[in-house]
């Protein structure tokens, strides 16, 4: 491994192009999503391993990661930027082994409860894995490294849910075995996290002009006296061995204010682009949409097992949680690929046309603030409909306010979408009108130049 120190120092990065640290980030993005148990998570806590009841963990126990992921993803946001994300990386590694080897030794309500708050840890920062690929990657790669590591983290996720409802439904595995699995492959995730490079520069704190400011002292300042001084040759009789001291010290003082005025220029441009993201009508009206579907997605996916352990108890039947997990992510990785290849006019059909002009900073910004109010909202609905301190529904009234929660975003943007359409077509008509009123201007001028020349 190349390793050089000094302001003339390459980043590792650079060196190994492209390639390497995508190398490294998709496999931990594998690695850290091949986990063969999650689909069977709520049959392995109400079963006999664990013996906890189904009210424990919908209303006690699953909020808890709620809480966690809205408490950690601000302060997570800023930390995995000035930290510069593979820290940050590395922590959900750690996070990762910490769930799972809860999940196989710990016991009781408190327990899980604590397992629940160190896997939101885990989700909050997240926003690493998708933030550092951008601080050592040149911008001609984006496009690619991105599809590279979203699809690994899809592709990992399908195998992983086929993997354990194979084991589980043909050789009968005991879900503990599924969960030392599960394990060992978070802990390669961790290892992976290691080696990456650290990224010399981030989209806030450490941004790339920063990296010309060059702190020097003057020659005079630091550099010392000849071997021969003496305080004879000097004439004031002082000793001038402490110059240099006195030098680092003024250097010190000097990149600490460097540093200080980096974090107060990083905040005020999150202030700026804030308001330079959510001053347009399109990004508001598409942030709204995000964030109340993303709510939605987030509390149906965090206690549909449950929904699935009622209708059909996992003590009586066969379980196919795997299987359904995989259909759905393939799925939904099949729906992301095609999305880009529909021909529609998304400045009408979609409020999608927003993010054309948005630098990487500014989607980085204008996603974590639609996931805070997202986790937001479903914390507010957590509090309401499933916390055991709330109303503590069963979870078929729970899904049955989801339905309801989804029929009215589909209404509101429905009628949204309709009002688009009808605001376009007046557009389109009057561009029409214009362009006919036009036409006939210009036709009656020249009828009259044509009568005009034949009087002529």
């Amino acid at each position: 491994m190349l390793c050089c120190t000094g302001p003339g120092c390459c980043n590792p990065a650079e060196n190994n192009g492209w390639r390497y640290p995508t190398l490294l980030l998709c496999t931990f993005g594998f690695f850290s999503m091949m986990r063969p148990s999650e689909p069977f998570l709520t049959p392995y806590l109400v079963g006999p391993a664990k013996n906890l009841t189904t009210e424990q963990v919908t209303n006690e126990i699953f909020p808890v990661w709620t809480y966690s992921y809205l408490a950690m993803l601000f302060p997570v946001f800023l930390v995995t930027d000035y930290l510069r994300y593979k820290p940050i990386i590395t922590l959900q590694g750690i996070s990762f082994i910490i769930t799972w080897i809860m999940l196989l030794f710990a016991q009781g309500v408190l327990a899980m409860q604590f397992l629940e708050f160190v896997f939101g840890i885990s989700s909050a920062t997240e926003v690493a894995y998708y933030s550092y690929i951008y601080s050592v990657v040149s911008s001609e790669h984006y496009q690619k490294v991105t599809s590279y590591c979203r699809s690994i983290t899809l592709v990992a996720y399908t195998l992983a849910s086929i993997l354990g409802q194979v084991l589980v439904s043909v050789w009968n595995v005991p879900y503990f075995y599924l969960n030392v699995i599960a394990l060992v492959s978070v802990s390669i995730s961790f290892l992976s996290s290691i080696p990456l490079p650290m990224p010399r520069t981030s989209m806030f704190f450490h941004r790339k002009e920063a990296e010309k400011i060059q702190v020097s002292p003057s020659t005079e300042d630091v550099k010392p006296k000849s071997e021969n001084s003496s305080p004879q040759n000097n004439p004031d009789g002082e000793n001038c061995s402490q110059l240099p001291v006195t030098s680092d010290r003024n250097v010190y003082n000097l990149a600490k204010a460097t540093e200080q005025n980096n974090a107060k220029n990083a905040l005020l441009k999150l202030r700026s682009d804030f308001i330079k993201c959510y001053s347009s009508p399109q990004i508001i009206y598409w942030s709204i949409w995000w964030a109340l579907a993303s709510c939605g997605y987030y509390q149906v996916t965090n206690y549909i097992q449950v929904l699935w352990n009622h209708v059909e108890p996992s003590q009586n039947a066969t379980v196919y949680n795997g299987g359904v997990e995989a259909v759905s992510t393939f799925m939904s990785a099949v729906t992301s690929f095609a999305v880009g290849y529909i021909k529609l006019d998304w400045a009408i059909w979609g409020e999608m046309a927003l993010a054309a002009n948005l630098s990487m900073e500014r989607y980085a910004l204008l996603f974590g603030v639609n996931t805070f109010v997202a986790l937001l909202l479903q914390t507010i609905m957590t509090v309401i409909v499933v916390d055991s301190r709330g109303l503590g529904l069963d979870i078929i009234t729970q899904f049955l306010i989801y339905g309801s929660y989804f029929a009215a975003i589909s209404g509101l943007f429905f009628i949204r979408g309709v009002y688009t359409l009808i605001q376009h077509g007046r557009r389109r008509k009057r561009k029409m009108e214009s362009e006919i009123i036009k036409g006939n201007t210009l036709s009656t001028e020249r009828e009259t130049m044509c009568i005009n020349v034949t009087r002529i």
